[in-house]
């Protein structure tokens, strides 16, 4: 490295440190407790792992029961608190368009003199494998065509089974899958990123509440934050990788049914073999770290997504798919306005509370595990770059997909009705894999869908790990191997009993439960998140600050005349 980005690294430290920097003693993991090759928080830790342990035990000894009070809680949730859920996410739209467009947007996460870790590539590739890959899969062809068999209660008077019935549908997608769950991502993630990165505090939630509770976060407020997070990114996960092992259990079924002498049922038990299976491959992924591990294994993913969407296409009606691409994001945007508040208050379906307030729970409880993901892979990028980047580009590449796919799924169904659209009303797993069959490379494509969403279990799982690890070791970003294969494996279990304890109505609630009131914690965080801003943006204004940049500049001149003075010299003794 060249001596003169030494001194200006070196004074770039020194100004954050001095300038923004909180005035604690305190670092993080300063009161861990270390033994077993385990570094972790005294009291989140434990507290998170009893929480888990009473929660799996209840839910096997009283698995008859446990499948009822999943589907009360959901209902009762549902019933009281849609309204609360979809206001929240609007809310985290405009607070996050308002930080990247305002006067905040050139802050950088990091500090002044701070530079990206992953190039742009790598960091997308991981934080779109982490943010939506498992749901991608499993939804593209599922969701479209529910809503095509029955049309979404919002565009009253549209007929299903019609063409009409699939531009709807295809914007509902877009709705579920588009701004709002990026725009929550990216509210945790540029929060988490500025209290840890900027302010030097740890990378867990409880930092984010400094301008609040300043030392307190310390204190069993921070504590009650931190393992309230882990239950949110525990079980938000969990949900997900329910969700996919279901997903790979069915493509296994139809490829096993043509292609062996035995086929392997779809069954629960299945499921948790499958589950046990992947997640000692997640194991190896973790041990190999953040950049030998999950950065590869996410950049493996987005070729494969790549590759089958690329398949797609060419054996896909390739112009329908492209028309239905341009025209479902004009009626997106159109109808975005009032879709996003509308509220199904009267003439009650229970169409809302099992699409829209599911998936805001779902993003809700996952954002803790994407947004902390996120967080640790984007420091040195400004703020208008992390949120344009994070809520745009993701957005756009799941509109294509779910257009692709979904498009496809519409074509086949409106040449030949009810090919797909009774075949996900008798397995939503299996959609995917049946709308392959109706086009050439079914087998290619059934086996590069199946490996797919394998490989994105295994990069859920090691993200998660990360991300949980993080959270019980006091926000230290280097924890030990072993922890986060304990959390691989923790995750796993807890999957496996949720699809045991009540299948993916237990998921779907478990998800939502912590997600309610994690939302509160987010709505918090938008004027915590704006009070840190205000701040920084308050000192880099400020007399004292450019101070600092010119002595760096000088000091950065002054190493370069003397690096040319001595490379004069040595030209003249030689």
């Amino acid at each position: 490295m060249n001596p003169e980005d030494d001194a200006v690294g070196e004074s770039g430290e020194g100004l954050q440190v001095e300038l923004f920097h909180p005035d604690t003693e305190r670092k993080p993991g300063d009161t861990n407790v270390r033994k077993w090759k385990f570094d972790v928080h005294p009291r989140v830790f434990p507290v998170a792992c009893l929480v888990i342990a009473l929660f799996v035990t209840l839910t096997l000894v009283f698995r008859s029961q446990a499948e009822a009070v999943f589907d009360a809680v959901q209902t009762g949730i549902f019933a009281t608190a849609g309204w609360f859920y979809i206001l929240s996410a609007n809310v985290f739209i405009v607070v996050i368009l308002y930080f990247a467009l305002g006067k905040f947007g050139t802050i950088r996460l990091g500090g002044v003199e701070a530079t990206p870790e992953f190039s742009d590539f790598s960091w997308m590739a991981m934080l779109f494998s982490a943010g939506m890959g498992i749901g991608l899969m499993f939804f593209s062809v599922a969701e479209p065509i529910f809503h095509f068999g029955t049309v979404p209660p919002f565009f009253g008077g549209v007929e299903s089974r019609t063409a009409a019935a699939g531009s709807a549908a295809m914007a509902t997608t877009f709705f579920h899958w588009g701004l709002h769950p990026w725009a929550i991502y990216a509210l945790v993630g540029l929060g988490l990123a500025f209290f840890s990165f900027n302010r030097g505090l740890p990378l867990t939630f409880r930092s984010i509440f400094w301008p609040l509770l300043g030392e307190r976060i310390y204190g069993w407020p921070g504590h009650v934050i931190d393992v309230l997070s882990v239950m949110a990114t525990l079980f938000g996960l969990s949900t997900s990788l329910g969700i996919g092992v279901q997903q790979i259990n069915a493509g296994l079924a139809v490829l096993s049914s043509q292609f062996l002498p035995v086929t392997v049922p779809q069954a629960t038990w299945v499921q948790v073999v499958l589950i046990g299976l992947i997640t000692a491959i997640a194991t190896l992924s973790v041990a190999a770290g953040l950049d030998g591990g999950v950065r590869r294994l996410s950049e493996v993913n987005l070729y494969l997504m790549g590759l089958l969407l690329g398949l797609m296409v060419v054996v896909g009606p390739t112009l329908y798919l492209l028309g239905t691409f341009v025209s479902s994001i004009g009626t997106y945007v159109g109808v975005l306005p009032e879709l996003a508040f509308w509220t199904e208050t009267a003439g009650e379906t229970g169409w809302q509370r099992g699409w829209t307030i599911f998936y805001w729970g779902w993003w809700i409880s996952w954002s803790p595990f994407v947004g902390m993901f996120i967080a640790r892979i984007s420091k040195g990028r400004t703020v208008r770059e992390f949120v344009l980047g994070v809520l745009l580009l993701p957005s756009l590449f799941s509109f294509f997909w779910m257009s692709v796919f979904g498009g496809s799924a519409l074509f086949v169904e409106l040449e030949t009705a009810g090919t797909l659209v009774d075949a996900v009303d008798a397995d939503v797993a299996t959609a995917m894999f049946e709308l392959f069959a109706a086009f050439p490379l079914t087998v290619p494509m059934s086996v590069l869908g199946v490996v797919l969403v394998v490989t994105f279990f295994v990069t859920s799982s090691d993200s998660g790990s990360l991300v949980i690890d993080h959270l019980t070791s006091g926000g230290k970003h280097d924890g030990s191997v072993v922890q986060r294969v304990f959390w691989a494996l923790t995750e796993g279990v807890v999957a496996a009993v949720l699809l045991v304890g009540g299948g993916l109505t237990a998921l779907q609630a478990a998800s939502i439960a912590t997600g309610l009131p994690f939302a509160v914690v987010l709505l918090l965080m938008c004027y915590t998140v704006y009070l840190g801003f205000a701040r920084e943006h308050e000192i880099m204004a400020s007399a004292e600050f450019a101070a600092w940049i010119e002595r760096i500049e000088a000091d950065g001149a002054e190493d370069a005349r003397l690096d040319a003075a001595t490379g004069d010299s040595a030209a003249g003794i030689d």
